[in-house]
């Protein structure tokens, strides 16, 4: 059974349609790769998997169970997936430890002994163990970026949403952060990622998607999708960053 699954999804904005009869599967320990122009509805379908938008029409299960019915607790789905965002989110008024553990115990009831023991394991494992007691402003982008995963992964999520999660830092900032998701899906996490980095998708999806107009115009193995793509609008799409110096 796959771990998600969206069928149908449409999601419009006043007149505009953001999401149009939308379908994807993600399988377990996979890797999902999600690129198209800006207003695709890359960010927009992550936000509708983690029910931070409501859908118009479509369905969506996690597990095998639908998500999307509003009468479905979202706080209770959201135990289960963990999302993080291109602007990395964090409470500037906690620390690092604070803000990673403030969801494990307010929200999934752990002690504070076991919830910051976990998260310094976490930290060490990314090389943030000595950052423990720091606020956000005194870290760089890139280890902001780490922190705001650390937090997502420290609730043990079924799956992890990535949206543009290096759109926001200075180049020399994202291999940090390029190198964490390649040991969480060494670790076999699944993972659907919002991204413009099409040598890391290249390099770690399973799959990619290309998004344009709301649907998936194009998926398959990334070799196949950015190498010898069959859609004439995919490869308008990829000649486009080919010329930017992109891929």
């Amino acid at each position: 059974m796959p771990v998600l699954t969206c069928r149908g999804l449409r999601k419009e904005f006043g007149d505009h349609v953001v999401l149009d009869g939308l379908d994807l599967t993600v399988d377990e320990h996979r890797v999902v790769a999600l690129i198209g122009a800006s207003g695709s509805g890359k960010s927009t379908l992550l936000r509708c998997v983690n029910l931070l938008e409501e859908l118009d029409d479509g369905i969506i299960e996690l597990d095998g169970e639908e998500i999307s019915d509003p009468r479905v607790d979202a706080d209770v789905v959201r135990r289960r997936i963990g999302m993080v965002f291109q602007s990395y989110n964090l409470f500037p008024h906690l620390t690092v430890l604070d803000n990673i553990t403030l969801a494990p115990r307010r929200v999934h009831g752990r002690a504070r002994a076991d919830a910051e023991a976990h998260a310094r394991e976490l930290l060490d494992r990314v090389g943030l163990g000595d950052k423990v007691a720091a606020y956000p402003d005194r870290l760089s982008g890139g280890q902001q970026q780490r922190v705001a995963i650390v937090r997502a992964l420290a609730n043990s999520p079924r799956l992890m949403l990535l949206d543009e999660v290096t759109s926001a830092l200075d180049p020399e900032l994202v291999g940090e952060v390029l190198a964490l998701i390649r040991d969480l899906k060494a670790d076999g996490m699944t993972m659907v990622l919002a991204t413009h980095e099409m040598g890391f998708a290249r390099e770690v999806a399973d799959q990619v998607c290309f998004l344009d107009g709301g649907r998936v115009i194009e998926a398959g193995p990334p070799a196949q999708v950015l190498g010898e793509p069959t859609q004439p609008r995919t490869r308008q799409f990829l000649r486009r960053i080919i010329e930017a110096g992109r891929l």
